[in-house]
């Protein structure tokens, strides 16, 4: 905690001291399933069980490729099956931008709180 943090707890009253707690980062896992919960979460909740599916079908299109005889077996399904792993990746990271804009937010809460609180 650095000098402005101390007092920011010197300036709250305890009525207000529910604020700073709230302003604290969040562990990384409390933030990824934040991520199902609120106006959104119905986006995160789509694209993960997309990325779920394309996974799946991935990982069985994989095994057919590798328990093929031919190279054109093996383009028929190895191809595909690096596609869909590639795509189920990129999904996945999608919402990592999300994440990253929630922590910019927390940050920016915690500077309100800051200058709100200067003397």
């Amino acid at each position: 905690m650095d000098e402005t943090d101390k007092r920011i707890v010197e300036a709250l009253s305890a009525a207000d001291s529910h604020l700073l707690s709230d302003m604290q980062e969040p562990a990384f896992f409390r933030m990824a399933f934040g991520l199902y919960r609120g106006r959104n979460a119905w986006v995160a909740t789509v694209i993960s069980i997309v990325q779920f599916a394309m996974f799946v079908v991935a990982m069985w299109m994989a095994w057919r490729f590798f328990h093929t005889d031919d190279a054109v077996g093996a383009l028929r399904w190895g191809l595909p099956a690096a596609v869909f792993a590639i795509v189920s990746t990129q999904l996945k990271m999608t919402m990592m931008a999300q994440l990253q804009t929630d922590r910019v937010l927390n940050a920016v809460r915690h500077m309100e709180l800051r200058l709100a609180t200067a003397r």
